[in-house]
């Protein structure tokens, strides 16, 4: 079980599943709801128990996606892409260790030109293709 929440507390949630290996979304959506890039781990929808949900506010991003954040603090805390059986949740909103690394860079064209990305991790101009 891994568990998690915003800054303030308001908005909890529980994960009953192993994390994979998070990816870090340097798109320049993700950065401007994130502030920076956005890593997170994508679980499936039915391993996840969100708490406080009347905090919880929903901005649709896209025609395929909305990011969740909480009213009260503004913690950015899912990446909720519809119609897919998944959902991101933000590795910062952890409070227990996930035993993850951080797997895949994406978007790598859209990334502030205030950092580097010199970790060694495989990065992608997009989303990499299955296969």
């Amino acid at each position: 079980m891994h568990e998690g929440s915003c800054l303030c507390g308001a908005v909890t949630f529980e994960v009953a599943c192993d994390l994979p290996g998070p990816d870090a979304c340097h798109c320049t959506a993700c950065r401007k709801h994130s502030g920076h890039f956005f890593a997170s781990t994508d679980v499936p929808r039915s391993a996840v128990t969100i708490r406080g949900e009347g905090r919880l506010s929903w901005y649709q991003s896209s025609e395929k996606a909305r990011r969740g954040f909480c009213s009260a603090c503004g913690s950015s805390l899912f990446w909720d892409p519809l119609h897919r059986d998944w959902i991101g949740i933000a590795m910062g909103a952890f409070d227990t260790p996930t035993r993850t690394q951080l797997h895949v860079h994406i978007y790598v064209g859209d990334k502030g030109d205030y950092y580097e990305i010199a970790d060694g991790v495989a990065q992608f101009a997009s989303i990499p293709q299955a296969g």
